[in-house]
């Protein structure tokens, strides 16, 4: 009884250029260029975010609905964070010594227009109790792996009985410590989020779920109250955010999200910039964007509302953390270092920082 509900609505989903067109008959939409596009990467707009569409200015417009430009801008990489190159086995990606990205769903329940993954997510990409059976035994066989965030695809489009049967697997190993989820599904299809999934969550705390949220509109009264559900449980949320060209691209908006997220009770963790992942380069800021949004948060907003700007970089090498420049010079024994207003301030240094920090000649 609590998943059939949920099913049924993401089986309504639009999934053609045709079925989009039939329900927006007022948009000239580019029926050429969405089918394109749809060829080759997957459509699915459920009914919730069907919903959402009908504001003209919603959030949710270009990371719903495709692009002409996912087939014809002809940058980036299939796999551009070598997810497939670190791949001990099928589904599982052990980039970090003591932590792998566990992939256990191949479907969302809508496929972002930005999705770093769209070369697999929802296409003819391998999930089952086979690929699931052979991640959890190299984690079981790897004892340097503590920390395990198990993605997709979207874990919580699993039924509560796969999800926490994984779950009680990956938490009957001795050297995991720390489970985590990552997951839209509470601001893209919040109706899956149900007393009794959160109930059956609940029995793996701590257990961290970090949800996927670009724009405060996202922040409905019905995300809220599905995170709501979720913390009731006792489960730690988090946020990841990607900085998106058109939609987020502001300090404004940026600092609207991170105090709706506050309000929310949910933590800001990541601002992402685009990945270098092919049929996303329209959405693609400049790195001097990330930068100003940051350093226009800082004095403005808590400290535990901003989030760390960062580059996953191609070819695997991780994520980095990108800072506004603080320090803006030495004067003899003192670092000049500019704070949120823009004015400078002498910060008396040690000897060890005062070798550190050398004079440049």
């Amino acid at each position: 009884m609590y998943s059939r509900h949920w099913q049924k609505a993401l089986s309504s989903s639009i999934t053609t250029a045709k079925q989009l067109a039939e329900s927006f008959p007022e948009k000239n939409l580019d029926l050429d260029g969405i089918g394109r596009v749809v060829r080759q990467y997957p459509l699915r707009i459920n009914p919730y975010i069907l919903a959402q569409l009908e504001n003209e200015n919603s959030s949710f417009w270009q990371q719903a609905v495709p692009c002409a430009a996912e087939v014809d801008m002809l940058d980036g990489q299939a796999d551009p964070l070598a997810e497939d190159a670190f791949s001990p086995v099928a589904n599982l990606t052990h980039r970090y010594p003591d932590r792998v990205l566990f992939l256990v769903s191949n479907q969302c329940a809508m496929y972002c227009r930005f999705c770093t993954r769209k070369r697999k997510v929802g296409k003819n990409f391998r999930v089952d109790a086979e690929t699931i059976k052979e991640g959890i035994a190299y984690i079981r066989s790897n004892r340097r792996v503590s920390d395990v965030l198990v993605s997709g695809g979207d874990p919580l489009l699993l039924t509560a009985e796969a999800l926490t049967d994984i779950l009680e697997k990956l938490r009957g190993i001795s050297h995991v410590e720390t489970l985590r989820i990552g997951s839209r599904v509470p601001i893209v299809f919040p109706q899956r989020i149900t007393e009794h999934l959160a109930k059956r969550l609940s029995r793996f705390q701590p257990l961290y779920l970090n949800i996927h949220v670009n724009h405060p509109d996202e922040i409905t009264g019905e995300a809220a109250a599905a995170c709501r559900t979720l913390r009731n449980a006792g489960i730690s949320l988090g946020c990841q955010t990607v900085l998106l060209k058109g939609i987020n691209d502001c300090p404004a908006v940026m600092k609207r999200l991170m105090k709706k997220l506050l309000k929310t009770g949910v933590r800001p963790y990541y601002l992402h910039q685009v990945d270098m992942a092919r049929g996303v380069g329209h959405f693609r800021t400049s790195i001097k964007t990330g930068l100003d949004i940051i350093a226009a948060l800082r004095g403005h907003i808590s400290g535990m509302g901003i989030p760390h700007y960062v580059i996953d970089l191609p070819g695997g090498g991780g994520k980095v953390p990108f800072l506004p420049e603080a320090v803006v010079g030495r004067q003899k024994k003192d670092l000049l270092i500019r704070n949120y207003q823009g004015r400078v301030f002498k910060y008396r240094l040690d000897p060890e920082d005062q070798l550190f920090f050398q004079e440049e000649k």
